[in-house]
């Protein structure tokens, strides 16, 4: 039921008063006029509704092909054509019903999230806990997220320890351990601890909030589907009118120019478009890429610059750790052991290497731990006061570091002394430099670009081994987000990324998408996601949005030329506006049989 919208209804009460029409004439033999009355209840129920809404476009400057409808509906009313204007209704009906069945059906994951928000949150006040709505906590509140619930709100633990999946949120597919000091997430799911925090931001402003805001933006803004079928019909549309202007001027019959108008409707625009569009978001499914919004289709194989992000992208973005120098009076193996067990509390892209590296290490006793953004992580192991942080907070304390070289690193800092430069190197997918290579010359990219948050030796070298000459290092969201939207006010662009700070840029390209897991925000703010990491899946997706758009323009420019044919026979009285009516119809069945082609088949759709 969650897809029987207002048109499906009207599609339905259409079709069945033809039925009932159809079974009253010629299963019952009545034809003194009683028998087209459920046609004339289903123009009124089904066809009035439409009239008004294409009107209202019309009042507010937009002309497009549903005229064409209107003008059929009306005028089969006037001349009393009950059955035609009922046979457009159910296309028309029908038409848009598809098109609101396949952008619910590209949005459902959004909705599954959507399901996941809090209502409540458990709050201590004068040493009683209470369940208060969560739009009421405010920052500094004491909340307990009781075993296996939802984090409703960002803040730090003060009491307990445990763990906590975050996955909706980061993308990571393991716990993450919690102790005082730590940070959490709304939206994350808890372990089996009860755990203490102090709300750090009201409900609002947290992090699973920014999900649903997109969320709710992506809802009120649907993608226009039918955008290439408006295109065509500016001109379509005049000209239709026109033609069955004459055939009643030099006939003076009225039901020519119905029948002309009957057969123009364009309803190989109105509903083979989204069926095409619906196959191609089920091809890509298939291959475990979700469309979140279906104009990417149309727009992807467009696009001239093609501009990635790094790490996970033209990246496996799993670094490992590949030197470590130690400062005096520090060993690599103790080192490591400290550093991997205060690892285990946080959530940069790094720890991961560095609890890999520490394996078989004595590990440390951990009895504070802080994750700040931008600082690193400050901690208590084994009573020392550790930093595991960057260079910038290593020159702020005046401290003498090794150079700075080539590839990720991390300063560690103990008791205030340099402990260890670690330095990881993240490896380019096998396949980067042959996809690189290949968008020039089979799809017709003009600028390949890389553009990173992370220094320029890293992105320097990456770009080298992929084969990208234009690189922009040090960028930050914002930063990013200006140099795409530049680049596209004049030129259409593919913006491809997996991180959440990737979300603002995916969003200001013509066409954004994510890489990675459909839990990160980054995938909320996409216009599809590629649930594998693969620069493959890219490809294929580019091919599936050409494959779609050439066989919805064979489908619309087909229809349309039949549908010429049979407007001039229309025109010359060859057909009744009935006859006109299931002429169309058989237009329509054939434009619609085409576009389903576009879902068959996809498993070989690249090229490099």
């Amino acid at each position: 039921m969650a897809y029987f919208t207002r048109d499906t209804a009207i599609a339905a009460t259409a079709l069945l008063g033809i039925i009932v029409h159809l079974i009253l004439r010629f299963g019952y033999g009545i034809q003194d006029g009683r028998e087209s009355f459920p046609l004339l209840a289903a123009l009124m129920l089904g066809g009035a509704p439409q009239v008004w809404t294409v009107t209202r476009r019309v009042l507010s400057g937009r002309f497009d092909a549903d005229i064409l409808a209107m003008v059929s509906i009306v005028t089969s009313l006037v001349l009393r054509e009950y059955l035609a204007g009922t046979i457009i209704v159910v296309m028309l009906a029908g038409g848009t019903a598809l098109e609101e069945y396949a952008t619910r059906r590209a949005s459902s994951v959004l909705d599954a999230l959507a399901q996941r928000m809090p209502r409540i949150a458990h709050r201590i006040k004068d040493d009683t806990t209470e369940d208060s709505p969560i739009e009421s906590i405010k920052p500094d509140d004491l909340l307990v997220i009781f075993p296996h619930e939802t984090c409703p709100v960002d803040g730090i633990v003060t009491i307990g320890r445990g763990t906590m999946n975050e996955a909706y949120l980061t993308g990571e597919p393991y716990l993450l351990s919690k102790s005082p000091g730590s940070n959490v997430l709304s939206g994350a799911m808890n372990g089996d601890t009860a755990l203490t925090i102090r709300a750090s931001k009201p409900a609002i402003d947290s992090r699973y909030a920014q999900i649903m805001r997109v969320v709710k933006e992506t809802e009120e803004n649907q993608p226009a589907m039918r955008r290439l079928a408006e295109r065509l019909g500016t001109w379509y549309t005049p000209l239709a009118l026109i033609l069955a202007g004459a055939a009643w001027a030099v006939s003076g019959d009225p039901n020519r120019f119905l029948a002309v108008i009957v057969v123009a409707t364009p309803c190989p625009l109105l509903i083979g478009i989204p069926v095409a569009v619906i196959g191609a978001i089920s091809l890509a499914a298939k291959n475990g890429i979700l469309i979140r919004k279906a104009a990417s289709l149309e727009d992807i194989d467009r696009c001239r610059v093609f501009v990635f992000d790094k790490t996970g992208t033209l990246t496996y973005g799993t670094p490992t750790v590949a030197d470590v120098n130690c400062g005096p009076g520090f060993t690599k193996d103790r080192l490591l052991g400290i550093v991997s067990s205060l690892e285990r509390y946080s959530r940069h892209p790094l720890a991961t290497a560095l609890i890999k590296a520490g394996d078989g290490q004595i590990p440390a006793e951990i009895t504070e731990v802080h994750e700040l953004p931008g600082q690193g992580l400050i901690g208590i192991a084994d009573g020392l006061s550790v930093e595991v942080t960057g260079r910038k907070r290593a020159n702020q304390l005046n401290l003498e570091i090794p150079s700075e070289g080539s590839g990720l690193e991390c300063i560690v800092i103990i008791d205030g002394k340099f402990a260890a430069q670690i330095r990881f190197r993240d490896q380019p997918r096998h396949d980067a430099p042959d996809f690189v290579k290949h968008l020039g010359t089979r799809h017709g990219g003009t600028r390949v670009v890389l553009l990173s948050g992370d220094r320029e030796s890293e992105v320097r070298y990456l770009a080298d081994l992929a084969g990208i000459k234009e690189v922009h290092f040090g960028q930050s969201p914002e930063e990013k987000v200006k140099f795409v939207t530049e680049i596209a006010a004049t030129t259409p662009v593919l913006y491809v990324g997996d991180g959440i700070n990737d979300a603002p840029a995916l969003l200001a390209a013509t066409v954004g998408i994510a890489l990675g897991d459909r839990g990160e925000i980054a995938v909320q703010a996409a216009d599809a996601a590629i649930l594998e990491p693969s620069l493959r899946r890219v490809d294929q997706l580019i091919h599936i949005g050409r494959r779609m758009r050439k066989i919805a323009l064979q489908s619309a420019i087909g229809g349309m030329a039949a549908s010429a044919i049979c407007m001039a026979l229309a025109a010359a009285g060859y057909l009744t506006p009935s006859a006109g009516a299931l002429a169309q119809e058989a237009i329509d069945i054939a434009a619609v049989l085409n576009a389903l082609r576009v879902g068959i088949g996809g498993d070989s759709m690249t090229d490099y």
